[in-house]
């Protein structure tokens, strides 16, 4: 951990050098270091880089207001993954796996063409405004994969077994959701003549405001909804295992489904105070809680048990971090030695062409240094090697 104490309030990095973060991402970071309303210190974690307003891999403590942008826009998005009972799959089963679990998921911005029937979809309590609205619109990507780095993987474990992974939010209706509130925040601050300058993209909400009970209400919301589904896709994909492997249907299912979320904001009590933590691309590793980290398309991902460090916040990193941005990428990778990196490894993947560069492994930081990075923040049950995946 290194320990910047250059802003108003420390900033705490897990990563080599400080100049592993690019020029956007250390703006952001001085930015939240100066935040009024910025609690004890900033934690930044080793698969950080630019976002919007906050860096992808930030933590921030707040009091008293809550920041729909310090949350982000696809809210609950996170990781979910199954051991099954299987140790082996042969390569044509594996490639029949994929193909039907293309035609029951729906892959970046495709829908199901009829609604999920409500029972899937998390109960309506509460008067939740934007969540009514487009709740109708929600049943139909309930489900559904979405795009960018969403993806399903099969893996084979060190454990000897095979998992299944998934990476997905809480599609439109997180979007909506969180660019509603975004910009009502940005109406009120510039009305209140907020401190806080608008291009720092951290307009805020106080918690104890109609405005600001709304989007806590609704976040949470949202979470629920990315959660069922992810939940719905790992129903449908083990069905497509027993399927297409004639096995009676549960037998996969060797322990129950881990989940771990890392956009959102949750009060939590840290440092002697209840204070609301966002992590917008961090997950907790609160002492015990199991979590995932994935790699990149083509490496290794994790299972980990947190350690509970305080200062993190009790957080990790969410996955490797990109190291360069999406249209960088195209312009700077070299496909042919992307796709033979995964051939050689024997992967089924989704690399087919130079628009896809986006989500090859070259984009990334590599996993083994993010890993090493935070070995003060979980320790790592289950190493996983990739099989095959389905980008969204």
């Amino acid at each position: 951990m290194i320990v910047n104490t250059e802003q108003q309030i420390p900033i705490k990095l897990w990563v080599e050098h400080e100049a592993d973060l690019e020029s956007g991402a250390w703006d952001q970071i001085k930015n939240l270091a100066n935040f009024p309303f910025a609690y004890k210190h900033i934690a930044i974690m080793p698969d950080a880089h630019q976002g919007y307003g906050m860096p992808i891999g930030g933590v921030m403590a707040t009091q008293d207001v809550i920041g729909p942008n310090m949350v982000g826009v696809d809210i609950g998005c996170g990781m979910c993954a199954v051991k099954t009972s299987l140790t082996e799959i042969d390569i044509d089963d594996l490639k029949k796996i994929m193909g039907e679990v293309r035609k029951a998921v729906p892959v970046g911005f495709k829908k199901h063409k009829e609604p999920q029937d409500s029972d899937f979809m998390p109960s309506l309590v509460e008067d939740l405004p934007i969540v009514r609205i487009e709740y109708s619109n929600a049943q139909f990507s309930l489900g559904t994969l979405g795009g960018g780095n969403h993806f399903i993987e099969i893996q084979k474990g060190n454990d000897g077994f095979i998992w299944i992974m998934i990476h997905s939010g809480s599609r439109n209706l997180g979007f909506k959701v969180a660019n509603y509130y975004n910009k009502l925040a940005v109406e009120l601050n510039e009305k209140w003549k907020s401190s806080v300058p608008e291009s720092w993209e951290l307009a805020f909400l106080p918690v104890d405001s109609a405005e600001g009970q709304n989007y806590i209400r609704e976040m949470e919301y949202c979470v629920k909804f990315a959660l069922v589904n992810r939940r719905l896709m790992m129903s449908r994909i083990l069905e497509v295992f027993n399927n297409v492997l004639n096995m009676v249907e549960g037998n996969l299912l060797a322990d129950e489904m881990i989940n771990i979320a890392h956009n959102y904001a949750s009060l939590e009590h840290h440092f002697g105070k209840d204070v609301w933590v966002h992590r917008k691309g961090a997950t907790l590793a609160r002492e015990g809680t199991i979590g995932i980290i994935p790699g990149s398309q083509g490496t290794k991902s994790y299972i980990v048990r947190g350690k509970g460090n305080k200062e993190s916040f009790e957080s990790c990193s969410h996955g490797a971090g990109r190291l360069m941005g999406r249209n960088q990428a195209r312009q700077r990778l070299n496909l042919e030695e992307e796709v033979k990196k995964l051939n050689d490894k024997g992967i089924i993947h989704s690399i087919r062409g130079v628009q896809d560069l986006d989500e090859a492994s070259g984009a990334y930081k590599p996993i083994e240094v993010v890993m090493k990075n935070q070995e003060d923040l979980v320790d790592i049950l289950v190493e996983l090697e990739p099989l095959a995946v389905i980008k969204g």
